[in-house]
């Protein structure tokens, strides 16, 4: 039996529980909020990557890799310098959406159906949407591919993407509009942003919860030449300036979706996250220094960024030292 009906929270409880999951971590002198929750519910964007280390981001250290975006964003809001999550793929996704050990989720690998969350988790889809708001799901889903997992069955009015971990093609692809094949044109990150800025811009009168899983930068390595050639340029060989690109493309997406928002004059009212999957997909990149990359439990596997902005009401350029994770966004 499904549990979304059982577990309605009340808007304001729910921005609550969305939002000050760290305020206990912080001190006297630290607080990063700076004004109450408003009366209006507001909106959610929840922006992830998929293997972008805690390295791959230019204000993290990386003077080789050009991220202005998200740079600008972490410094607009707060940024967590010890926040952690799974080390692969699909056991991240299912903790973020549900607030629970991937353990108790079932969701215990990438394949073989060891990637499916099971179908009475409840997650931040049927929340949201069992308090009003209207859900979208833009991206790579990768915790099961049937009805009742699916995302359509798992709280998201729309999904376009692919339920797969892993995708072959990245240029003019097809993918799926609630379970429904579309063949597209162009960059599958352009592709998918283009998707999530026609649901905001359709649901600009309502409170929204628009997630974005992007796929990049996953393998495979495909990237449009302008970015391939820019960090070629840079003395990279083919796979890191093709990650190095893969990343600028999604800063170059990410900073589509703000202006989005801008132009339909919703930013003091949308909280932006954003936050990666796991470590690096290679190893020979910078990392901030610590040992392992993805599928590791050492450091460099599990630690990554999360940035959370919210105009007015976090204040600009904080930071959480403290230790934080996947689960505690729920």
């Amino acid at each position: 039996m499904r549990m979304s009906h059982q577990v309605a929270l009340h808007p304001r409880r729910l921005q609550l529980r969305l939002l000050f999951f760290t305020a206990w971590l912080i001190s006297s002198t630290a607080y990063f909020f700076q004004a109450p929750c408003p009366a209006a519910p507001p909106n959610v964007l929840l922006i992830m990557s998929d293997d972008q280390g805690w390295g791959d981001i230019h204000s993290h250290g990386n003077e080789k890799i050009d991220t202005p975006v998200l740079d600008r964003l972490a410094s607009e809001g707060v940024r967590f310098d010890r926040f952690f999550v799974s080390p692969v793929c699909a056991p991240t996704r299912a903790s973020l959406l549900t607030g629970r050990d991937h353990l108790r989720t079932g969701t215990v690998w990438v394949t073989r159906t060891l990637e499916t969350l099971r179908a009475e988790e409840v997650t931040l889809g049927e929340i949201f949407k069992a308090n009003g708001y209207v859900t979208g799901c833009f991206g790579k889903w990768h915790n099961g591919a049937h009805f009742p997992n699916h995302p359509n069955g798992q709280g998201f009015d729309e999904f376009f993407g692919f339920c797969a971990g892993h995708w072959n093609n990245y240029f003019d692809t097809t993918l799926e509009r609630n379970g429904k094949p579309v063949k597209t044109a162009g960059y599958i990150t352009d592709v998918l942003t283009d998707a999530a800025m026609d649901f905001i811009s359709e649901n600009k009168d309502r409170p929204f919860f628009c997630y974005i899983p992007y796929n990049a930068p996953h393998s495979p390595f495909q990237v449009p030449d302008r970015y391939f050639d820019k960090y070629k340029d840079r003395g990279f060989d083919d796979r890191n300036a093709s990650v190095y690109g893969m990343v600028e493309n999604i800063d170059d997406n990410a900073g589509r979706l703000l202006q989005e928002l801008d132009r339909l004059g919703l930013t003091e009212n949308t909280i932006v996250l954003f936050l990666t999957d796991n470590g690096p997909n290679t190893r020979d990149r910078y990392n901030g220094g610590m040992r392992g990359a993805k599928a590791s439990v050492h450091e460099g596997g599990v630690r990554v960024p999360l940035f959370i902005r919210w105009p007015g009401h976090i204040k600009p350029g904080s930071e959480v030292k403290e230790i934080t994770a996947h689960i505690d966004i729920l």
